[in-house]
């Protein structure tokens, strides 16, 4: 019989809620929400939590997402990586006598964009020499679109070293080299070092060949075809292509753009939506259940016990929270975990629950039901768990969701502060970065909305969800 009630219940429930066109809304954001936290592993990928609070080699730092360039007039290069079989292999291994062998490839880049590349990265090429004193060399050239060719490297080299064109003084002085022809020389002369350490090694490589090619770079667009040259000098040395990447290091990256470590924003976004569910939900369903508990048991015992709960729950609702939470986060720092979180939040999240719960069941406990269950013996914990919480229970499921956003935003609060857990990756810990790099003035408008719009995204979802759930189950609104 109680199974039928409670199915009766429950289809009576959603054939109500299901009119609610807000909670309707945020059942699906609540899914989307839901999928993506689960999903956050094969959308992303499964090491950024162990790896975000390192520097991420070969992104480019603080960059917007692709998608900037169809607002913006001036179009930014994107970030690619390729492989081995992103190149064409001219030799491989050609003997040259007396124990030289040659290795050459190509790759050609069409350059569309009004802003080149950051920087050309190659790494993992990896060399096994038989005499360490007898190192490889390395050769990089590159054809330009108008037909100039410009030598960029010309450097021996052993295994696993990274060249990382925009960074290597010895490129930069070869591009300054060959660029400086087409400048005023009294210019470049009065002005040599200065030139040299501002100078944008990639703008001006791939530059129109004209003055101000230095100081003042002008795309040249098209092809340019890199050539890469590799000598070994001993019989027994070997090249292996085979984890070579070439990286074209972007002016955009990715959905989200990237920050000061190179991390990808989009990357943060996604698992940042674990943790904000893990604790709003967390410390909702605690703060309400402990609520309730109170303050129905408060009521039921009455008399000098009531007073004395309510003498507790005044005392801690008076207690500043985000002060003292911010005081206790900033005592454990570095020490912070999610447990703790949710623990601080409980502790203080509880009272204006109670408050509530305490005045329902004064009125509930006068009814007739529950003055026959004491009549017949019931104990005090039977006629508060068994007649008068489940009348209190509708209210709880919407206070429980009305609670989430309230966890959120304080959560987000604390690592915005930098007090929150420092190994997890959270959205306030992602604008507590933007602030301290001063994401804001310098106009890294990636790196500060979108995150704002998760929390909010957040928050609406589950007031929509509460308001939809308080309108069901409340018969005074459900007239409204």
């Amino acid at each position: 019989m109680r199974w039928v009630d409670l199915k009766a219940s429950i289809i009576d429930f959603w054939s109500e809620f299901r009119r609610q066109k807000g909670g309707l809304l945020g059942i699906v954001l609540l899914f989307l929400l839901i999928f993506t936290a689960l999903a956050a592993p094969y959308i992303t990928s499964p090491d950024v939590p162990d790896k975000w609070h390192t520097y991420w080699e070969g992104n480019p730092t603080t960059v917007p997402p692709t998608w900037y360039n169809y607002f913006t007039s001036q179009k930014l290069a994107p970030h690619e990586v390729w492989g081995v079989n992103d190149v064409k292999f001219e030799a491989r291994g050609q003997d040259l006598g007396s124990g030289m062998k040659y290795y050459a490839f190509t790759f050609t880049y069409d350059n569309r964009y009004d802003v080149p590349p950051k920087d050309i990265i190659i790494n993992n090429i990896n060399v096994n020499l038989t005499n360490l004193e007898s190192p490889a060399h390395i050769v990089i050239k590159v054809v330009r679109p108008d037909g100039k060719t410009v030598q960029l490297l010309d450097t021996d080299f052993t295994s696993g070293e990274t060249f990382q064109l925009a960074k290597m003084g010895s490129v930069r002085q070869a591009v300054f080299m060959w660029a400086s022809q087409y400048e005023d020389q009294q210019v470049v002369a009065s002005n040599r070092e200065t030139i040299i350490s501002t100078m944008d090694v990639i703008k001006t490589l791939f530059a129109k060949a004209q003055k101000g090619i230095l100081v003042n770079p002008q795309a040249l667009k098209g092809q340019y075809k890199f050539e890469v040259q590799i000598f070994t000098f001993n019989p027994g040395d070997k090249v292996d292509f085979s984890n070579m990447h070439i990286i074209f290091t972007g002016r955009t990256y990715g959905l989200m753009g990237t920050d000061y470590m190179g991390r990808d924003l989009w990357a943060g976004l996604v698992w940042g939506t674990r943790v904000s569910l893990v604790i709003g939900v967390s410390v909702a369903v605690l703060s309400v259940l402990i609520g309730i508990a109170f303050g129905v048991t408060s009521a039921y015992l009455g008399g000098w016990k009531d007073e004395f709960m309510q003498r507790v729950n005044e005392f801690v609702a008076s207690i500043p929270t985000l002060p003292i939470l911010i005081l206790l986060a900033a005592a454990f720092k570095g020490h912070v975990t999610l447990i703790t979180i949710v623990f601080l939040l409980v502790m203080f999240g509880w009272t204006g629950i109670a408050k509530v719960a305490r005045s329902m069941a004064l009125q509930i406990k006068e009814e007739t039901y529950v003055e026959a269950a004491r009549a017949l013996g019931a104990g005090t914990g039977r006629i508060i768990f068994k007649h008068i919480m489940p009348q209190i229970m509708p209210y709880a499921f919407a206070s429980m969701a009305l609670s989430v956003p309230g966890a959120v935003l304080t959560e987000a609060s604390l690592s915005f502060l930098g007090l929150g857990d420092p190994t997890k990756v959270t959205w306030g810990q992602i604008l507590y970065d933007a602030q301290t790099n001063s994401a804001t003035l310098n106009g890294y408008w990636w790196w500060v909305i979108p995150p704002g719009v998760a929390i909010s995204i957040v928050a609406l979802t589950f007031v929509l969800i509460g308001i939809a759930m308080d309108r069901v189950l409340n018969p005074r609104l459900r007239r409204l």
